[in-house]
């Protein structure tokens, strides 16, 4: 064979897998249409959902706390709670980075805290059904949706800080109880929205960090520029501290190092305050009687379990 006509073979071979691959890609993945019905892992089976009652209260339905003995064994528990927005006082950014060695990789989300002590944590993660694990690569093929899991503290980072073997990392946001409040009505509502629209999860573009973004640069257009750091989240605590998003203390290792919650997650025990105790506090912030943050909720099925 002459060398022309290897070289055209060459060609017409690398055209035929290049089209193979695009009519793969046109088979399993452009039909596809993101759904909220499919048979999800037990973390993702029942989402969270928000009922507002004009402005200042909001009912959490299956606001999600688990309780864990591993990072794979735990029990399945749920609560309905009403919460007063006008209580509402502080945010929390938690990060928890996969590896020691690089940063990069890394799960990211928020943590709201009430006048009574109580908090609630909203985590933008991919959605899995039963049998899968999560994959990066996967996450960019359209093979997650997107969910918002809303639970307590002590199932959404006790997890973390106990079973998964990652540092959890929990800083305090600087901004004031307007944004707060601000930012966790939206992303309710946008956990809401996603039941009724679904949407895919996507590593690049639509993850748990992407999503947080979004959120505050809705809120003060341009508040967060695009940057490789946004892209890999262990970074992002970094370029909080930068924006002045995150309390700064020293630098960015004296800063992790006082923010750093697993030791102190260890010492909670059952019946503990947990948000009290990985936050150093002695006992939570108490409530004024006549006006709780969380509202007794008038369905005779105020805590559930599946």
């Amino acid at each position: 064979m002459s060398a022309d006509a290897w070289g055209g073979t060459v060609v017409r071979m690398a055209a035929l897998a290049v089209l193979t691959l695009l009519i793969l890609w046109l088979i399993f993945l452009v039909p596809q249409a993101p759904r909220a019905d499919r048979a999800w892992v037990p973390e993702h089976r029942r989402l969270a959902r928000a009922e507002f009652h004009g402005d200042s209260l909001v009912t959490i339905r299956d606001l999600r706390d688990f309780t864990y003995r591993s990072e794979t064994e735990f029990t399945e528990a749920y609560a309905d709670r009403t919460y007063d927005l006008a209580r509402i006082e502080s945010a929390w950014f938690i990060l928890t980075p996969f590896s020691s060695r690089w940063r990069g990789p890394a799960h990211a989300f928020v943590s709201f805290g009430f006048g009574d002590g109580q908090y609630v944590a909203v985590s933008v993660e991919a959605r899995r059904e039963a049998g899968e694990t999560y994959g990066v690569v996967a996450g960019m093929l359209r093979r997650y949706e997107l969910a918002y899991i809303v639970g307590t503290e002590r199932d959404l980072i006790g997890r973390r800080a106990l079973y998964d073997g990652d540092d959890v990392y929990l800083y305090p946001i600087e901004t004031s109880r307007e944004r707060v409040r601000q930012l966790f009505v939206e992303m309710l509502r946008r956990g809401n929205a996603l039941q009724e629209r679904p949407e895919f999860y996507n590593t690049l573009t639509s993850n748990c960090t992407s999503n947080l973004v979004d959120h505050v640069n809705r809120m003060i257009p341009g508040r967060i520029p695009a940057s490789l750091k946004t892209l890999l989240p262990g970074y992002a605590d970094e370029l909080a501290l930068s924006l002045g998003l995150i309390e700064n203390g020293g630098s960015v290792d004296e800063v992790r190092a006082r923010f750093r919650i697993n030791d102190r997650a260890r010492d909670a025990r059952p019946g503990d305050d947990f948000s009290a105790v990985i936050r150093g506090l002695a006992s939570p912030l108490s409530a004024t009687p006549s006006s709780p943050a969380i509202l007794p909720d008038s369905s005779p099925h105020q805590v559930r379990t599946p």
